[in-house]
């Protein structure tokens, strides 16, 4: 089972790709245990906000979220030190 973890990217939102957008980064992790150091890390983050974790993604593939949100997604495997090591 894949675990999610998604959260509203200030400072990519509004430019760029996301241009007049929210960008919701929306991270994919094989383990809860990634999930959960993903989710650790990005709370502590500035510009990461309505950070939570998910099982499943079903409403994001709606056309209704499209005028609003640039959606980007990542693997964790694709990911730095910063978001895979938890750190206190």
């Amino acid at each position: 089972m894949k675990h999610y973890v998604t959260m509203i990217d200030r400072f990519m939102s509004g430019w760029g790709m996301a241009e007049g957008k929210i960008n919701l980064l929306i991270i994919e992790c094989e383990t809860e245990k990634d999930a959960k150091t993903i989710y650790r890390n990005a709370k502590k983050r500035s510009e990461m906000e309505s950070v939570s974790m998910r099982s499943e993604l079903h409403y994001f593939s709606d056309d209704t979220w499209k005028d609003k949100y640039y959606i980007s997604r990542k693997h964790f495997d694709d990911l730095g030190d910063v978001w895979t090591t938890f750190k206190r």
